[in-house]
């Protein structure tokens, strides 16, 4: 039964986005990790199809299982081997066998189909050639890029040198190379496992894929500075700015889930990070004004998103399309309030907001109604280099995706405050007029859903309504005039 239940939890976690879904089975020090692990890949797989089984019998109500358990269970009785407990459990689900078998078949009948994997939605499963490589981060507080490849060499893997084409990326055996795009990341096979190694065990490597790389590298803050990890667990991205900061400065970390921080801070230990504050706070609670926050001047935002993005969490679930719009809406509303809560930081110079999310109503269209609400910041133009950026007009920002860049979907946008408000006013980085904001856009800045209690201590000026970027304010400028002009009259008087 303990498989069961530990493949449950697990498959919660990755559904949540708490890890990766191998390192979170490597992590679990299950003693059969390959069966684990074959379990918990098979139930993702069939995710959707699975739910629809359960949500069609009513399993649920008739047996108190909640849905991560249900799944894992439904799987082993009617695709896997066959459930490998005994006790109530397994009297249960052989009870409901006959129905659950009768709504698969219908299943297959109505698709015209007669194997179970033939029902998985398309793109679930990746042909072999498409399967991503395996990216590993240098952890440069502990070592680095060029001792981590010497200790690889002598370990019996091949180093190719660095990547000057996406078509190096396709890699076999033990065979590496160094990415051609950020240079403490080496690429490896796709099946190349490391969560036994000394270098991961050590905390020298990070196993994190390339694009969820990016935030912490384009924000890069100084050593000395103090920053903020706005959304912080797992901690992958915290590590990272650390190493950016080679530990000196302050690195306020905050997550609402008081479990997912405990397990970052497991991993900020590994990984020799020592400038962390860790808070289990709500990010919208903080308050900016803080004399704890005043010297605060970069931010890594980086909130709850669909998940789209994510190869193992591809939107294919059978919901209908005004489900997801709803929740598309409801997720780009949160987004925008944290964004315009993080650019209220007095001393704030740059701010980083990510997503793996592959849906612009996430994307380009929350920093397009951000730009408008904030006129006194802009997009920074990021890796010219890059193959895929951001969709007109914002092609300022990044996006990734698995054909273009080899990696999971992802987008990233910076911002910077004006250095030169007057100046820049007459300059803006970035234009939005009325007419290129799309409906959903405005409707995340001005019909927005009830919030949360999570999101309801947010910035009371965020619902006000600012000029949009590219607008002249000539007020002052006029006072300015009468005044002298007044003068005038007086010295002639």
């Amino acid at each position: 039964m303990s498989l069961y239940v530990k493949a449950a939890e697990i498959l919660e976690k990755a559904e949540k986005k708490q890890g990766a879904l191998k390192t979170l089975v490597y992590d679990s020090k299950f003693a059969n990790i390959k069966q684990l692990f074959a379990l918990v890949c098979e139930t993702q797989k069939f995710s959707s199809i699975l739910q629809e089984i359960i949500e069609s019998t009513k399993l649920l109500k008739q047996t108190k299982l909640k849905m991560p358990l249900a799944k894992v269970l439904v799987y082993d009785l009617l695709m896997g081997q066959g459930l490998k407990c005994g006790g109530s459990w397994k009297a249960i689900m052989m009870k409901h066998r006959a129905r659950m078998q009768a709504v698969l078949a219908r299943m297959k009948v109505k698709q015209k189909v007669s194997r179970n994997q033939d029902l998985l939605p398309a793109g679930v499963l990746q042909p072999a050639g498409e399967q991503l490589p395996r990216y590993v981060r240098v952890n440069t507080l502990k070592t680095t890029v060029e001792d981590t490849v010497d200790y690889l060499k002598r370990d019996g893997f091949t180093y190719l040198g660095p990547a000057s084409r996406l078509e190096d990326l396709t890699l076999k055996g033990k065979t590496f190379v160094k990415d051609r795009h950020l240079p403490e990341v080496l690429v490896f096979s796709p099946k190349t496992d490391f969560h036994d190694h000394f270098l991961y065990k050590a905390g020298h490597i990070i196993l994190q894929d390339k694009a969820s790389c990016l935030p912490a590298y384009l924000l890069n803050p100084p050593p000395g500075c103090h920053v903020i990890d706005a959304c912080a667990a797992p901690g992958n991205k915290t590590s990272h700015l650390a190493a950016a900061m080679k530990n000196k400065g302050k690195l306020f970390a905050f997550d609402l889930d008081a479990k997912r921080l405990s397990t970052m801070s497991t991993l900020l230990l590994r990984a020799g990070v020592t400038c962390q504050q860790l808070a289990n706070q709500d990010f919208l609670k903080v308050d900016p004004d803080s004399t704890q926050y005043k010297d605060v001047e970069y931010i890594l935002l980086d909130p709850s998103c669909s998940g789209s993005g994510m190869v193992c969490l591809r939107d294919n679930n059978s919901s209908s399309a005004d489900q997801d719009q709803a929740r598309l809406a409801s997720l780009a509303s949160f987004q925008l309030r944290c964004l315009n809560h993080g650019l209220r930081f007095p001393r704030l110079k740059r701010l980083v907001y990510s997503t793996c999310s592959i849906h612009s109503q996430e994307n380009e269209e929350v920093i397009t109604a951000c730009l408008q609400q904030n006129p006194g910041f802009r997009l920074v133009p990021l890796l010219p280099q890059w193959p895929e950026r951001g969709l007109e007009p914002l092609t300022q920002c990044l996006r990734a995706s698995t054909d273009k860049t080899r990696t999971h979907g992802f987008f990233v946008a910076l911002l910077e405050k004006h250095t030169d408000a007057g100046k820049l006013k007459q300059e803006p980085a970035v234009q939005i007029s009325e007419s290129q904001v799309t409906p959903s856009s405005a409707d995340a800045c001005e019909k927005r859903p009830a919030a949360s209690p999570e999101e309801s201590e947010a910035s009371e000026t965020e619902d006000k309504p600012t000029p949009a970027a590219g607008q002249t304010d000539c007020t002052p400028e006029k006072k300015k005039r009468r005044k002298r002009k007044k003068k005038k009259k007086k010295t002639a008087e």
